[in-house]
């Protein structure tokens, strides 16, 4: 059953403060409203509430230096805060200053009834410990509601050591995420050290996490510290975690178990004293099942998920995040351009399958070649077309080849041409042998096929499961669902 309590709203919005109040009034809540400070404070003296949900900006004053007073003078009080400006740095300063819970505007009601329940059911706590910098010096920007959930974990965790794995599709601001809960936190004077797992060859890998000493293996002519030193104090990050070889997982494994590691051919113990943030654009959970990573470190890494949304996912962001881009490259020393609506429209329209990446890639190009100051939806349109496109000509064997094979449809199964999947069959029969010739020719080593056929090597791994391509064998099975 729910608890019921006495809940005290502050907002100068009346409509807000209504339908607060009859939602929470509904669930058997005691409510009242208030439209300032000063009814506030007159109303906190009359009744002792259970929970306080407080607007950010009110006509006489600042609710998050209210809240940090309250929190202070109050601190089993939870303050649920509301905003519409709905930014990294307010979800931050909402959690430091002591608040329970922050939610952005428009809000969803039931995420509020969830929010007062689980603040009616929390125990003490105090506020933490204050961060500089402004949303100026933060790197992600975004207000959509998937950002906004980002962002309310992110707030959540910047002041412990707990570990993140952050998971999103390639491009979409990982490492980004990661330097934020580094540079929010604690550890925020004390270095931030990135190592990404699918840069660095199999047999250097424990060597380039734990250092080595001098002679412990050919070619290492002096002792060197591995990135677990170097972030010493710090957060390590470890990018595309999934990545990582079955040995050196182990090895990982257990420094997260013991605190402490050694260095490759060395006997000392050494403390490791970082904060671990991981990333992937992989499912590890699926890895965990194909017994390519270990079960026990997956869990060890995912203590606090975050999940990245595609730029797709949040296209309301996409003209923010385009302007961000151009004053970025007019600051490198690049014309200074500007959107017009029309184009941002245009940008809003487009899939991005590289993500925030892609956008930015495309914003300093536009930056260099748009004629004008002001770039148009024409401008955009052509440039998006044009993204990584390369003048191609056909083969007339191949072409000859497509034709037959459109024949052959048109007689035995011609409801594909009316069924949308068309596109993806040709397309399909084409791809397949051509990644599987690439496999073959480059010892089925995906890194080297991936750079032959000049795409991702992440992409080519997607392909080989949705194909139902044996990466080892090189041979075709069934495709994957979906």
């Amino acid at each position: 059953m729910s608890k019921t309590g006495t809940i005290l709203v502050l907002d100068d919005d009346a409509a807000i403060r209504t339908v607060v109040a009859q939602a929470l009034r509904r669930d058997g809540h005691r409510v009242t409203t208030t439209a300032s400070f000063a009814e506030f404070e007159v109303q906190l003296r009359l009744t002792t509430p259970d929970v306080v949900i407080s607007d950010v900006i009110l006509p006489d004053g600042n609710g998050l230096d209210r809240v940090a007073r309250l929190t202070a003078e109050h601190p089993s009080l939870p303050v649920i805060m509301l905003s519409a400006q709905n930014t990294l740095s307010t979800a931050v300063r909402a959690t430091e200053v002591g608040a329970y819970d922050y939610l952005p505007k428009p809000f969803d009601l039931d995420a509020l009834s969830r929010a007062v329940q689980g603040a009616l059911a929390r125990s003490a706590g105090g506020p933490l410990d204050a961060v500089d910098g402004d949303e100026g010096t933060l790197p992600l920007i975004g207000r959509s509601p998937a950002m906004q959930d980002v962002y309310r974990i992110i707030a959540r965790v910047v002041s412990n050591d707990l570990t993140v794995l952050i998971s999103g599709e390639s491009g979409t601001g990982k490492e980004l995420v990661a330097q934020a809960i580094h540079d929010l936190g604690p550890r925020r004077r004390s270095p931030f050290v990135a190592l990404n797992m699918a840069a660095i060859p199999r047999e250097l890998i424990e060597a380039e996490l734990f250092g080595h000493e001098r002679g412990a293996f050919t070619g290492a002519q002096a002792r060197s510290a591995g990135r677990f030193e170097q972030a010493a104090g710090g957060t390590l990050f470890l990018d595309e975690i999934g990545d990582m070889p079955m040995e050196a997982q182990t090895r990982l494994l257990r420094v997260l178990q013991s605190g402490e590691f050694t260095t490759v051919g060395g006997a000392r113990t050494i403390r490791a004293d970082v904060r671990i943030v991981a990333a992937t654009n992989r499912d590890l959970a699926g890895l965990v099942a194909g017994g390519q990573f270990r079960e026990d470190l997956f869990y060890r890494l995912n203590v606090v998920p975050i999940a990245l949304p595609a730029l797709r996912a949040r296209r309301q962001d996409i003209a923010a995040l385009a302007r961000h881009f151009l004053d970025k490259a007019a600051e490198s020393g690049l014309p200074r351009k500007q959107l017009e609506p029309q184009a941002i429209a245009a940008l809003e329209h487009y899939d991005w399958p590289g993500n925030v990446r892609e956008l930015e890639n495309i914003m300093r190009r536009m930056a260099v070649l748009a004629r004008d100051e002001r770039i148009d939806a024409d401008e955009v349109r052509a440039m998006l077309g044009s993204a990584g496109a390369v003048p191609v000509e056909v083969d007339p064997g191949i072409e000859a080849a497509v034709r037959g094979r459109l024949e052959r449809m048109a007689r035995e199964e011609p409801a594909v041409f009316d069924d949308g999947t068309l596109y993806d069959r040709i397309i399909g029969e084409v791809e397949r042998p051509l990644i599987e010739a690439m496999l073959a020719r480059h010892g089925h080593n995906q890194l080297r096929a991936a750079r032959a056929l000049g795409i991702n090597r992440n992409t080519l791994r997607k392909r080989l499961d949705t194909l139902g391509i044996d990466p080892a064998t090189g041979r075709s099975g069934e495709p994957a669902a979906g």
